[in-house]
């Protein structure tokens, strides 16, 4: 397992998604593996981000980052403020965690 120096302990999604209303609005640490990512990146106007999706083996979880989306079966741990309705571009991609802190295994 990824330790995640001082991040809080990680969650099984699977526990997020069953325990929705103990979670919300709090700082998260998930572990898992990227399945697939849609970002941007527009240096010139200084803009990037995007989302990407992750899973733990329990259930799968939507990342929104304003930081570069990781590559496609990167093991990673990341902590984040667990919302509903999370948003990007217009589309609603409901239960998601919005990316405060990264670690890439």
């Amino acid at each position: 397992m990824l330790l995640l120096t001082a991040c809080p302990q990680p969650v099984t999604i699977s526990k997020l998604s069953n325990e929705s209303d103990k979670y919300l609005n709090k700082d998260v640490t998930v572990v898992g593996t990227v399945q697939k990512g849609y970002g941007l990146s527009l240096p010139v106007m200084g803009m990037r981000g995007g989302v990407y999706k992750i899973d733990d083996g329990t259930g799968s979880i939507w990342v929104v980052t304003e930081r570069n989306i990781p590559a496609e079966g990167t093991r990673i741990g990341i902590t984040g403020r667990l919302q509903e309705g999370a948003n990007w571009n217009g589309k609603n991609y409901g239960l998601g965690i919005y990316e405060k802190e990264r670690r890439v295994k």
